[in-house]
């Protein structure tokens, strides 16, 4: 937003701004997300398009969570049990469960991986999709019924996020969201916003834990695997952020505390 006095604006400066608005691309996602996301729409096309039923099936078996596994001795199984925590994220139930996770990564992805970068953003989705597993494990042990999809890892990203994406008014900035200073646990816990967030969000999931309703086109919602990598997103975030850019967030947000107090 540009201040104005009481004249008009010069041409040149309508002109360089309507430059600036034309040269704007309308989605700036990051290349790492982008790449993220392509690869989860490649695996689904050819488990949907390539792959005969019983071939696919022989995918779910392999790389899908299966709460099952851990109540059998490894020993007398194939190693499947060591990667399905985490290959089940990258496998999705429909293409409305891929859109619909899809979606999310975008909107909490984005400012997460502008924050940490593309190996430590990797790093946050192995350890996210192995922690909302294992919550979820907890609840359902000895369980026959696979698990599919990145919900867990994108309620990881909503976590993580939560941590340093609002903004003092309680606003998210699309483009510097994640210069944002981080909010320690506590701060995020006093923070109006944060808690108007994360309320929702956990309101949202204990209904559908309730059955109340579902999202994504999935026969049945793993909402405790949301609340798994939810929470490891909040309290370990911190573990994943670059110093320099905590330490950068810092002096930002001093400046401006600064310059409000002018």
């Amino acid at each position: 937003m540009t201040d104005q006095t009481d004249g008009a604006t010069p041409p040149q400066a309508n002109e360089a701004d309507a430059a600036t608005r034309v040269s704007e691309p309308a989605f700036n996602l990051p290349a790492g997300l982008v790449a993220m996301l392509a690869l989860l729409v490649v695996i689904h096309a050819v488990r949907t398009y390539l792959l005969s039923a019983p071939l696919d099936s022989e995918v779910i078996l392999n790389f899908a969570f299966w709460p099952a596994r851990y109540d059998h001795p490894l020993a007398d199984q194939t190693l499947a049990w060591l990667w399905s925590p985490l290959t089940y994220s990258l496998l999705h139930g429909s293409w409305e469960h891929l859109i619909f996770n899809g979606f999310w990564m975008v909107a909490f992805g984005a400012p997460v991986i502008r924050r940490i970068g593309l190996i430590r953003f990797m790093l946050f989705w192995c350890l996210s999709a192995i922690a909302a597993v294992a919550l979820h494990v907890a609840f359902h042990w000895g369980e026959t019924i696979f698990v599919v999809g990145a919900s867990g890892v994108v309620a990881g990203l909503m976590g993580a996020a939560a941590r340093f994406v609002f903004s003092p008014s309680g606003r998210i900035s699309r483009q510097f969201a994640h210069l944002n200073r981080r909010l320690t646990v506590g701060e995020a816990l006093s923070n109006r916003s944060v808690v108007v967030f994360t309320g929702i969000w956990f309101l949202t999931n204990f209904l559908i834990g309730l059955g109340v309703f579902a999202f994504g086109g999935a026969g049945g919602i793993a909402w405790e695997a949301h609340i798994g990598g939810f929470l490891f997103g909040f309290l370990l975030f911190g573990l994943f952020d670059p110093p320099q850019v905590s330490t950068a967030a810092d002096r930002l947000s001093k400046i401006g505390d600064r310059t409000e107090n002018a």
